[in-house]
Formats: C-alpha cells, structure tokens, sequence
C-alpha cells in the first residue's frame, strides 16, 4: 500500500529546491521529480508552492532563470543556483540540523 506524502514543514520548501538545483539546471517539473524521487514519495511539493518559492528565490537572487527546451521538446523555464544560493542552502542546512538535533534530543530517551 503506497504511503501518502507527508506535509512540508514551513520554511523548507526553499531549502529542498536549493539543494535540489546543485545538482544542475531544472525547470519546475524536474524539480518536484527530483525531490518525491529522492525521498521515495514521502515528500511531494505542489506545484504553486513550488513555483511561488522558485519566484521567491529568484528575488533573492539565490536562483537565476533562463528558458530552454525540456525532454519533451517544450518551452520551459530552467533555474540554477547562484554564489549566494550556494551560501543560502550552507546556511539553511545548518539551521535545519540544529533544529532536528534539538527536536530529537526531546523526542528520543535520554
């Protein structure tokens, strides 16, 4: 029986995109791919939460656009990290595992 995709917490749609992109351009598409197949469905982004954070990054400058030709021979719209994304995502990831560090030192027996 298939699991269904758990919430994303707020806040860490940008930081799952931004590491998403380190591994080169991608359009939206490729984006959300990319990460439910990495979590193994467990993490899904909707599509106008992914496309309102990736507008979000972009006028932060931590993500730069440029259209091209998808797979499927379609116009879209293909982002990649910037410096300062880089520095962002370095920044969010130690944030993030601060925060789970803290989360389980309460969640796990002492």
């Amino acid at each position: 029986m298939a699991r269904e995709a758990l919430g994303l917490l707020q806040g860490t749609v940008d930081v799952l995109i931004l590491k998403t992109l380190t591994a080169g351009p991608m359009h939206g598409y490729a984006i959300s791919q990319w990460i439910r197949e990495r979590t193994d469905g467990a993490l899904a982004v909707e599509d106008a939460a992914l496309y309102q954070a990736l507008h979000r990054l972009e006028r932060k400058g931590w993500v730069d656009a440029e259209w091209g030709l998808s797979d499927t021979n379609r116009r879209a719209k293909f982002y990649h990290l910037t410096r300062d994304g880089r520095k962002q995502l370095q920044s969010d990831i130690a944030e993030l595992r601060r925060y789970v560090e803290a989360l389980f030192k309460v969640l796990l027996p002492a």
